[in-house]
């Protein structure tokens, strides 16, 4: 595993497309390019985590437009879309071969894990301390946050396989270890703003436990 990033921070350069034509037919045998023009089978440990951020990113536009939609957790919904910003440089950077990296191109950097370790401890401070384990509910943004929580644990995971098989930028598992950490401060803290209540694990509300 190493970490193949030039820079320590932007300004990245913009991206330049011109996506007149959505198909290309060029997948339909189960292949896709890399960001260098490689073609690899669409089933790849590199696919797989950078589409599995890709996936989280959707749950996050679903969670922002949720905070946005309460003055309580608006504040949230700012945070939420930067996030979106930052999983889309972390694609950028997952869908290149170290080789190919541009010195501009988008990425993660300790600017953006330092960020999200400071929301972590604001968020943090103004929270009761948990006597039990919390079960996503009570409010549809509070389980979306856990929906993104979880996500996000899943495409740590694909990541840390692929250092196994191939280099990857060190700082892009420190940052989705820290996301997932965030998420889950994030949804106690909206469900606190808002007045909603935590659900709390209780062993034996399953049915075993009641009919005991």
């Amino acid at each position: 595993m190493s970490d193949s990033n030039p820079t320590d921070s932007g300004p990245f350069r913009e991206p330049k497309l011109a996506l007149n034509r959505i198909y290309t037919r060029r997948g339909d045998q189960g292949l896709t390019s890399l960001v260098g023009g490689q073609r690899v089978s669409k089933d790849v440990l590199r696919i797989e985590c950078y589409g599995t951020v890709d996936e989280l990113n959707s749950f996050v536009g679903l969670a922002a437009l949720s905070a946005a939609a309460q003055p309580e957790t608006s504040s949230l919904a700012k945070i939420l879309v930067r996030v979106q910003h930052e999983l889309f440089n972390l694609g950028s950077i997952l869908a290149t071969l170290p080789e190919d990296v541009h010195p501009q191109q988008p990425r993660i950097t300790p600017v953006e894990i330092e960020q999200l370790e400071r929301e972590i401890d604001q968020a943090n401070e103004v929270l009761k301390p948990l006597r039990s384990f919390v079960l996503p509910g009570g409010s549809r943004l509070n389980a979306e946050l856990h929906v993104c929580r979880t996500v996000c644990r899943r495409a740590e995971r694909i990541l840390v396989a692929l250092t196994h098989h191939e280099s990857v930028p060190e700082l892009a598992i420190g940052y989705l270890n820290r996301l997932s950490d965030a998420f889950f401060v994030w949804s106690r803290w909206a469900s606190q703003v808002s007045g909603d209540p935590e659900v709390l694990w209780a062993p034996n509300k399953a049915a075993s436990g009641q009919h005991s």
